[in-house]
């Protein structure tokens, strides 16, 4: 596998855990069914595409990033999803965030 389809996977897989997360809150503690099974699925489906991409990428690097596509996305759906805080303090985090996985991105 290329190291461009890895980072693809790598991408798809945080966008997978974005939406874990989001199933997740939607499950209610995994009291509703059908949600706790699409939460099942989406966490076994993001940690097969993200192991995966470990197969070519440094695993510094790719969890970094992918952990980091993660934190962003669910904080910016619960804002727009949930009516959750937007604070300065908040978007300056998310900000420190990405400035750091492209940091990493570039440091390869």
């Amino acid at each position: 596998m290329s190291a461009g389809i890895a980072w693809v996977l790598l991408v798809v897989s945080g966008l997978l855990d974005v939406a874990w997360a989001l199933s997740m809150k939607q499950a209610q503690g995994y009291t509703r069914l059908g949600w706790s099974v699409v939460s099942l699925v989406l966490l076994g489906l993001f940690v097969y595409l993200l192991g995966l991409a470990l197969r070519v990428l440094p695993v510094g690097t790719a969890y970094a990033v992918w952990t980091g596509i993660g934190a962003v996305g669910a904080v910016a759906l619960g804002i727009l999803l949930f009516d959750e805080p937007v604070t300065a303090v908040r978007i300056g985090s998310i900000a420190l965030v990405v400035t750091g996985i492209i940091g990493l991105k570039l440091s390869e």
